[in-house]
Formats: C-alpha cells, structure tokens, sequence
C-alpha cells in the first residue's frame, strides 16, 4: 500500500498532465467552436489586462541578461569548474536552432512582412517606404533577441541549478531560493511542474500543427495533392515515426544528427533564395533593417500605447511574447540539457546573439523577397496573400527561378524542423514528468510523442488550431510570474559564487 502511494506521488506531475491532455484532446475535438469563444474571451482580458505586463517583463529581461552576460557573473560555469562541453559549438547551435524556433521561422518569413507592410499600427501608411521599414526590424525584434531571451532565463536557470547546485532538472527547483526546500518538494512544486507541462504541450502541439498545414499546403501548390484531413493524417503519422524513433534513440543520436543536417539544409536553402532574390536589396535591407533595429530597438521593445488604439501591439507583440513564453518551459529544458560545461556568458551568447543574427540574415532575404515580389500588387492582393501563411512562400517562390527546388526544400526543411520540436519537445516533457530525470523512460517518451500528434491532428480535423493556440497563451499569464520569480531567485543563489 505504501509502495503504490509512493509511486502515485512520484509519478502525480505525469498522471495528472497527460489526464489534463486527454480531457483537452476530448473537449476540443466534441467542442471546437465552445472552446474558441471560451480561449479567446480568456484572451482578450489577459491582453488587455496584462499587456503591459509582457511588454515591460521581456524587455527588462533583455536588459537583465545582459547585465548577467558582461557582469561579474559571467564567467560562473554551467557545471563544476572541471566541466568541458558536451557538444561542439556547431552540433550545439544546430541543436539551438532546431529545437527552438524552426517551424515558426519558416512559416511566418513570408507571411508576416507582408502583413506588417500591409497592416501596420494605425499611425503608419501602409504600402509605403515607412510601413516597409517597420516591417523588416519588426520582424526582427519578433524572432530575435526578445525570443531567445524568454528561453535563455528558464535554459539558464535549469542548467545552473542542475550542474552547478545538484538540483534535479524540474523548473520548480528554480524558485527554491524564494520559496524554500519544503514547499517546492511539496504541493507548490508539483503544481508549478504540473502547469508547466500543460503550457508545454499546448503550445508545441499548436506549432506541429502549423507545420503540417503548410507541408500539406506546399504539397497541394506544388503536386495537387488534395489539403484534407487524410494529408494531414498521413503527414502526421509519417513525421511521429520518425520524431518518435530518433527520440527514443537519444539526444545523442537522433536529435543532434537531424539538427545538424536541417541547419545545413537551411543554410542552402537561404544561400538559394539569395541567389535567385535581389541581391542589392536584399543586402540594403540587411544593413537598413539591422540598423533600424538598433536604432529603435528600446522605443519598439517598450512600445505600447497610452491612449491610443492598441489593437496591433495586442494582436502582435503581446501575442508573440505570450506565445515565445507558452513555448519557454520545454525550450529551457531542452537547452538546459545540451548546455552543460558552458560559462554563464558563454551560454547567453550561444543561445540569444547566435540564433538573433541567423534570425535577422535569414528574414532579410525572405522578407525582401516578400515585398519585392508583391511591389507592383494591390493592397487587398497583399493582404490576402499574408492572411494564407501556409501557402505564401509557395507562392511567391513561383515568380522566381528554380522554384520547384526551392519550394522542396522548404517542405523537406519544414518536415526536418517538425521532427527536431517534436523530437525536442517529446524529450523535455518527458523529463519534467519524471520528476527531473534527464534519461527519461522511453515508455514516456513515446505517450508524449502520441498525445502531441493526437491533439494537432484532432485539431486540424475539427477546422482549427486557434482554440490551443489560445489557450496557451492565454495559459502564458501564470508562467510569466514563474518566470519574473525566476530572476530574483537566480541573483540570490550565483551572490554565493563570489
């Protein structure tokens, strides 16, 4: 009796959120549209109620991590002091790239210049040198530094708690210095990792779905196959073999060849669009863009409007931060686990700087690609152009040379980057449900792998991806006081390390 009262209270972070995700599975299958009012309505008053508060806490932590990386702080190893990495720095980007910001990059590098270009704040002309302007750096703003800054804090902390204090890899153990010993291996602890989980899976199972869409989208473009629910399934059954299969192999073997071979495929894939794009604009807007960036980049990354509409920075920004924060708990714990034996600013350096100046490069190309080819288009033909983000790189890859191979490598590098956030995913959930295990048994490994196909594909089924998508963010807001708690926590344990 006392054996199965053990085991129920060491595996409850497990049993309870694969409990949430089978009921979140039901409901939103039997109740897509009850769902969709609910998410959104939540939505809405997080937005308005807290936007401020997103705003304000990514850019201090901008500003907060790099104190952290040029401060005294910086030369603390992630490790004891004999520690050496335990990958590359190559295989260790790679690794980054892939299990981060893939999918997203690939789908919206089309679509969101666009759409900022053809859509900006109330205060900016549209279709003009200006709104072009704001599009570029804020698509870089976006994708970059703010980005990677949400995953570095909750990536930091692990690796520091876990290699440097002995702690066990759960997002729990970072708030201990706040909170104390008892009460994270209690209730409090439980119902942190618990939630923690419940963001994770919502929000990558949304982002797989979004990789199937635009597979399935490119794939109708290119050979007519039908766009319908048998393609998704097919898609999705296909890339879980394969997702499933590496992870069961091991961060060594699956995650970190694939990784590699996706990053490689992406370079060549950026060198192409380069090389059949406007080379002189595209390089204009590199360094326009990047200096815009810098130029703007406290008044962009603190900008919210007092009295005004904010209608845009809600539907964007916020929605972004939120969204980058819902992705925080798997991310951090993934990045956590491939960064041990790096110094405190190396690891900063390694997973903000690298992935923002790949970032800003690759929207560079693609996003002036955008709006070159849709220069001479109507307004509407824009619009409607960035509100089909699936099929838009198709489509305006079709108006340049080497389409075909172009358009085949976006679905091979999307397929590539699905399997690594799946892969990547699949690994961090199954260490934050056992109870910080960094070799999970493979039997959680493979219920995680099932449970993020079921629910994208029962989604794309039901005709939407927006009632998840929103409740992750919508489920962000009880994260982003994890993550502020976070901050305060860290400086108190590294003050002993001086």
């Amino acid at each position: 009796m006392k054996e199965n009262k053990s085991f129920i209270k060491k595996q409850s972070v497990f049993i309870l959120s694969v409990t949430i995700a089978f009921l979140l599975i039901i409901y939103g299958f039997l109740c897509s549209d009850q769902l969709t009012d609910i998410s959104s309505a939540v939505m809405s008053w997080v937005s308005e109620k807290f936007g401020w508060l997103y705003v304000f806490f990514v850019s201090v932590l901008c500003i907060f991590l790099a104190w952290l990386a040029l401060g005294k702080y910086g030369n603390v190893k992630l490790g004891k002091d004999t520690d050496k990495p335990e990958y590359s720095n190559f295989h260790w980007y790679a690794m980054l790239f892939c299990g981060g910001t893939g999918i997203g990059l690939v789908f919206w590098s089309i679509a969101e210049p666009l759409s900022h270009y053809a859509n900006p704040p109330e205060e900016i002309t549209p279709s003009t040198v200006e709104a072009a302007n704001f599009s570029i750096r804020t698509c870089f703003l976006h994708w970059g530094i703010t980005q990677w800054a949400c995953f570095a804090i909750v990536g930091l902390g692990i690796a520091y708690f876990q290699y440097r204090k002995g702690k066990n890899a759960q997002i729990s153990n970072l708030l201990t210095p706040l909170m104390g010993e008892k009460a994270i291996k209690g209730t409090i602890g439980k119902a942190i990792d618990t939630f923690s989980v419940v963001v994770s899976f919502a929000g990558v199972a949304t982002s797989l779905g979004l990789g199937v869409k635009q597979i399935s989208g490119g794939l109708n473009y290119l050979f007519d196959i039908p766009n319908t629910n048998t393609t998704y399934l097919i898609i999705i059954v296909l890339i879980t073999a394969v997702f499933l299969a590496s992870a069961v192999s091991g961060v060594n073997k699956g995650i970190k060849y694939l990784s590699s071979i996706n990053t490689i495929i992406a370079f060549l894939l950026l060198l192409l669009a380069f090389a059949v794009g406007p080379h002189i604009p595209i390089l204009n807007t590199l360094v326009n863009g990047l200096g815009q960036h810098i130029q703007n980049f406290f008044g962009d990354v603190f900008s919210i409007s007092s009295f005004g509409d904010n209608s845009w920075f809600m539907n964007w920004r916020v929605f972004y931060y939120a969204w980058f924060i819902a992705w925080t708990p798997f991310v951090g714990m993934f990045i956590a686990r491939i960064s041990k034996g790096r110094t405190i600013r190396e690891f900063l350096t390694g997973v903000i700087i690298i992935p923002t100046v790949f970032t800003i490069i690759w929207l560079s190309v693609f996003g002036t690609i955008a709006l070159s080819t849709t220069g001479d288009w109507s307004l509407e033909a824009i619009r409607k152009l960035a509100a089909t983000p699936e099929t838009g790189v198709f489509i305006v890859f079709n108006e340049y040379p080497l389409s075909k191979v172009i358009s085949i490598l976006i679905i091979l590098l999307l397929s590539i980057f699905f399997i690594t956030s799946a892969d990547s995913a699949t690994y961090s959930l199954s260490v934050m449900t056992s109870d910080g295990n960094i070799n999970p048994p493979k039997y959680k490994e493979i219920i995680w792998a099932v449970i993020e196909a079921a629910i994208a594909f029962l989604l794309l089924a039901a005709g939407s991806l927006k009632p998840l998508q929103t409740i992750s963010i919508a489920a962000s807001l009880p994260f982003l006081f994890i993550m502020i708690a976070m901050c305060p926590a860290l400086i108190k344990e590294l003050k002993k390390e001086i």
